[in-house]
């Protein structure tokens, strides 16, 4: 018989909390059949349980009012993530240019533009994605990533970006072609790899020699003076990412000091640097996150990025992405079936890979919680799963929670990055809605696909 014991309440404010819900002023949906389908929990006795909300908004509701799955985002963690950041750097000329792969949706681009963000993209459509939400944005683009076709080289000509990291030798040859094309100067800054190890997964590892991106830092100097012998290209800084969801900030301080001392040696060979790209990549804390030790990291990544700088007089580039959306993003799933086989537990829910990719691409460890808590209720260890006709279609394995039924509805934490933009439509399922909330106001960002959707473009 499975134990009993407290429930720990996993939140993330200001964005994901817990609050307890009155029958005097609880807005829930007035019928019974609404609140049964919302959140079983509150049928009966349901002024004494804990409801966990998106700001001031229960999570009931937005799944009563549109489906589920369900990604909701909080307006107020995305800009207090994004201020925490710009305040960590306050000592350094700098802009915070987003990672738009983190998660590319209109309306969160247009929302980090009016806070005064940048971006970085690393595809034609990230660019016109970013040019669709704020026309005026291009002169706080920075163009990452090693396969940029000319189309998205002329593009971004056009548009006017801020930077090109370029990463290869042919990448200088075509953008330098491009330009004189188009009869634009191309501003552009060498990624450079320093060959330095980050303790991240494998897939999502990019500083070391082995891997695809960026071009040795030895060879810098040689390819610099071939980007200063063309008319075209303009040798503007220096461009550096190790990789993504580094907890341990050293390594962001050994990539930074092999770069420091390359900007001297350009300097000393003539070439005017005027900025650093340090690229993103820090981590989040997946598992019982807090809002005050994601301040610390902020802070001592900032350390460790601005240190080897200070006496540079450069201007800095900085390109967070899961770190600002992570938390701020949470995925709403309602369980269909309970099962067990010889004794394993499953939990089936409606949410699957196809929606979140993470945990079967990555062993990914996202914490979930029943979005009505009952502390009373016994705990016991399930697979949740999804519908998908695959072994690998899991959101967690093994993973202790409170009891549930069919029909209550969990929530799948810090889903805010890399979950709704690498979602697919694998067996034919229609992708998630999208909702940012504002306090009291909700808004839809994504309208729920439909079957026809899926098959629109098909011959």
């Amino acid at each position: 018989m499975t134990a009993r014991m407290e429930s720990p309440r996993l939140e993330r404010p200001p964005g994901f909390v817990f609050r307890e819900l009155k029958r005097a002023g609880a807005r829930i949906p007035a019928s019974r059949k609404g609140r049964e389908k919302a959140c079983p929990e509150l049928v009966e006795g349901w002024d004494s349980r804990s409801v966990l909300h998106c700001e001031e908004i229960p999570l009931p509701r937005l799944a009563e009012q549109f489906g589920t799955p369900l990604y909701v985002y909080s307006a107020t963690a995305i800009r207090e993530c994004y201020r925490a950041f710009d305040a960590a750097f306050h000592e350094l000329p700098h802009t915070i240019c987003y990672s738009v792969k983190a998660n590319s949706n209109l309306s969160i681009l247009r929302l980090l533009a009016k806070l005064g963000c940048g971006f970085d993209v690393v595809s034609g459509g990230e660019l016109e994605r970013v040019l669709s939400a704020h026309r005026g944005a291009a002169k706080k683009v920075v163009f990452s990533g090693v396969g940029k076709t000319r189309a998205e080289l002329t593009a971004a000509l056009k548009a006017g970006i801020l930077l090109f990291n370029v990463e290869s030798e042919s990448e200088l040859a075509a953008l330098a072609e491009c330009a004189q094309a188009t009869r634009e100067s191309a501003p552009v800054a060498l990624r450079v790899n320093p060959d330095v190890a980050a303790k991240t997964h494998p897939y999502i590892s990019t500083g070391l020699h082995q891997h695809k991106f960026g071009i040795p830092i030895r060879d810098a100097r040689a390819l610099y003076a071939r980007a200063a012998s063309s008319k075209s290209l303009i040798v503007r800084g220096v461009s550096v990412h190790i990789g993504s969801q580094i907890i341990d900030v050293s390594p962001f301080g050994e990539a930074m000091a092999r770069v420091a001392e390359l900007v001297r040696a350009l300097r000393s060979d003539g070439y005017k640097i005027e900025f650093i790209d340090a690229g993103g990549g820090l981590g989040i804390a997946y598992e019982k996150a807090n809002a005050a030790e994601f301040s610390e990291s902020v802070v001592a990544y900032a350390r460790a990025i601005a240190e080897p700088l200070r006496d540079l007089n450069v201007h800095l580039l900085l390109e967070p992405g899961r770190s600002i959306l992570g938390p701020a993003g949470a995925l709403i799933t309602t369980v269909i079936y309970r099962k067990a086989n010889n004794g394993k537990q499953f939990v089936v829910v409606d949410a699957a890979m196809n929606d979140l990719i993470r945990p079967a691409l990555y062993g990914a460890y996202h914490e979930i919680e029943p979005v009505c808590l009952d502390d009373a209720a016994p705990r016991e260890v399930v697979d949740v799963v999804g519908p998908i006709c695959e072994t690998g279609d899991f959101l967690a394995r093994g993973r202790e929670l409170p009891r549930v039924k069919e029909g209550d509805l969990l929530a799948v934490l810090d889903a805010g990055a890399y979950g709704m933009v690498l979602s697919s439509n694998y067996n034919s399922r229609p992708r998630p809605a999208e909702v940012l909330v504002s306090r009291k106001s909700v808004k839809v960002i994504r309208r729920r696909e439909k079957i026809s959707d899926l098959m629109r473009n098909e011959v």
